[in-house]
């Protein structure tokens, strides 16, 4: 069973994904300095109506065993000591121990 931080993390993808176009043609009209204010304003007003876990940088590798945030190995979604545990224990398709 994942942590909680792992949860909150999924959620944030899953809401980042859902709402991403949308999110992005608000932010080129708010950012757009040729369109009058008002519009511009009306915006940034809807991208205020957006949720938490909307925003791309609520994103965060995690580790899918134990939910570390720092040390991530992406290609395996697994932190430093997981992936190692997991190496040793052959449990990682073409990851073998270095021996030279």
């Amino acid at each position: 069973m994942p942590n909680a931080r792992v949860l909150r993390d999924i959620k944030a993808r899953h809401g980042v994904n859902a709402n991403e176009i949308l999110r992005r043609a608000y932010l080129y009209v708010a950012r757009n300095q040729t369109l009058p204010a008002q519009v511009r304003f009306q915006a940034q007003l809807q991208l205020n109506t957006f949720g938490r876990y909307t925003r791309p940088t609520t994103v965060k590798n995690r580790c899918i065993e134990s939910g570390r945030g720092r040390g991530i190995i992406s290609e395996f979604g697994l932190s430093r000591y997981q992936f190692r545990l997991k190496a040793l224990a052959n449990e990682l398709p073409g990851v073998h121990k270095a021996s030279w």
